[in-house]
């Protein structure tokens, strides 16, 4: 019972603890999802914004190049020849002062045969059919852009790894028509040529990927600590409820313990009336014959057995009404140590009989408390004869008492073969008794003396030898029930 009980009130409360943490991680998954997400959308902004930014140069470079060279030099050579070396220069000169301070890694002119004639690079200049879609777009009047990757990361791999998130080089191409230009006009005129205009993306890119690992990390943090929290509000939540469940069971079973030993008393009451009342007519008429008997027959021992074994059932009797129906206790001022000496005074020729020897350790001042002297004089009889019945041989039973503004601790020690694990959990039990002789209510009667005057009572099997019994009563009048 005392494992299937918590464990069936635990379980709505791990169902609980398990939908917490799913939710948890739930949350966590998608607050990495957002994240990702957001550095695609940042991305995506980027891009953008590179492109615009492109197409803004490019108009520029448009402007500048028809204005500042192509009508200069048409003028003064009648043609255009970019393998001259004055126009080459005048050309570069214009493109590299326009594009001065701004974030162009390369510009690429073709003409409208796929052929490069202008570059940053020298030598890709005159190389041909380079252009690919971009450049086929924008002949057609159409400006674009395309995502390129360098040669370490290519196909699609290198892609990947850059969708996810990894900080990789990146470039952005954007491909624009050459047009000429109307004077005084708005309206371009016909197509000359495309420019190609390369930019690198790998600081913002990666500008991106650091900002996203701080988010992770963060939501990392913040998911850790959350779980530590709840880790530690659901371990506390669990020991609550354990606490709970076993305190009722304890009082499950202290209700069904007080519910029988409430119909046994009665069983108990009865009976030892009928009993007592017939015992007594035989024990005083076995007195009396054994007077008479003493005139004719003075050797005749039965009339003292009757005598012995009447007393014998008498004493029996009244462990039986003493268990069954336990007197309340009469409180009054009385000393712990007083009470001892008296206990042991009284056994002392039972425990020279049984070789033991008693070790007194009562510290330097006397114990006041109020309590039924009567009643704990009983109840510390009953735990020195168990303690001189457990050691046969003889051996050291040890007193100690331990006191503070709460309560007063009694502790009893002797040097027997301890209480084995299986019967430990039933010494409590009335008429349980592993002798041969003995009704099996000692230790119930003093545990009901203990708890009468708000005590507490506890048996453990020493490390050394022997068993150990502990007995807290509260100091002053608190917990005795009048």
């Amino acid at each position: 019972m005392k494992s299937e009980i918590p464990d069936e009130k635990v379980k709505p409360f791990r169902l609980v603890k398990y939908f917490t943490f799913t939710s948890l991680i739930v949350i966590f998954m998608g607050t990495l999802l957002l994240s990702f997400l957001n550095t695609h959308w940042a991305r995506a902004m980027q891009i953008e914004k590179s492109e615009e930014y492109a197409l803004v140069l490019i108009e520029n470079l448009n402007h500048q190049v028809f204005l500042q060279f192509i009508i200069p030099v048409a003028l003064k050579f009648g043609k255009i020849q970019l393998r001259n070396k004055e126009q080459f220069e005048r050309m570069d000169m214009i493109v590299r002062s326009t594009l001065h301070s701004f974030k162009v890694e390369m510009v690429h002119i073709y003409d409208m045969n796929n052929i490069i004639s202008y570059s940053f690079d020298t030598e890709m200049v005159g190389r041909r059919n380079l252009g690919g879609e971009g450049y086929r777009k924008a002949v057609a009047g159409k400006s674009n852009s395309v995502l390129a990757y360098p040669e370490e990361n290519p196909g699609f791999l290198g892609k990947a790894a850059f969708y996810l998130g990894f900080p990789r080089k990146s470039k952005i191409v954007t491909y624009s028509p050459l047009r000429a230009e109307k004077p005084l006009s708005r309206i371009s005129g016909p197509v000359l040529g495309v420019v190609e205009i390369v930019q690198d993306l790998s600081e913002d890119y990666n500008a991106i990927f650091r900002f996203q690992i701080r988010v992770i990390l963060t939501c990392a943090a913040v998911m850790g600590l959350l779980f530590v929290i709840l880790r530690l509000t659901v371990n506390k939540g669990e020991r609550i409820i354990e606490k709970r469940n076993l305190e009722r069971i304890r009082l499950k079973e202290q209700l069904s313990r007080a519910e029988r030993l409430s119909a046994l008393g009665e069983m108990v009451a009865g009976i030892s009336h009928e009993i007592r009342n017939p015992l007594g007519i035989i024990r005083s008429s076995a007195e009396l014959l054994k007077k008479k008997m003493q005139k004719f027959d003075p050797s005749n021992t039965i009339p003292d057995i009757i005598v012995e074994e009447a007393s014998r059932l008498n004493n029996i009797i009244t462990d039986f009404l003493n268990f069954a129906k336990p007197r309340n206790p009469n409180p009054l001022p009385c000393r712990i140590e007083e009470i001892l000496e008296k206990s042991i005074a009284f056994l002392s020729s039972q425990l020279k009989k049984h070789s033991c020897v008693i070790e007194k350790n009562f510290g330097n001042t006397a114990t006041e408390m109020m309590a039924d002297s009567a009643m704990i004089y009983q109840a510390f009889l009953n735990i020195l004869l168990n303690a001189a019945q457990a050691m046969p041989g003889g051996g050291i039973i040890r007193i100690e008492t331990l006191s503070d503004a709460k309560s007063v601790t009694v502790v009893f020690k002797d040097e027997g073969a301890g209480i084995p694990d299986e019967v430990m959990g039933k010494i409590w039990d009335p008429f349980f008794t592993t002798k041969e002789t003995g009704t099996g209510l000692g230790l119930g009667i003093v545990k009901n003396i203990i708890e009468s005057h708000g005590g507490k009572i506890r048996i453990e099997n020493r490390k050394e030898k022997g068993a150990a019994v502990f007995v807290e009563l509260p100091a002053g009048d608190r917990g005795i029930s009048a």
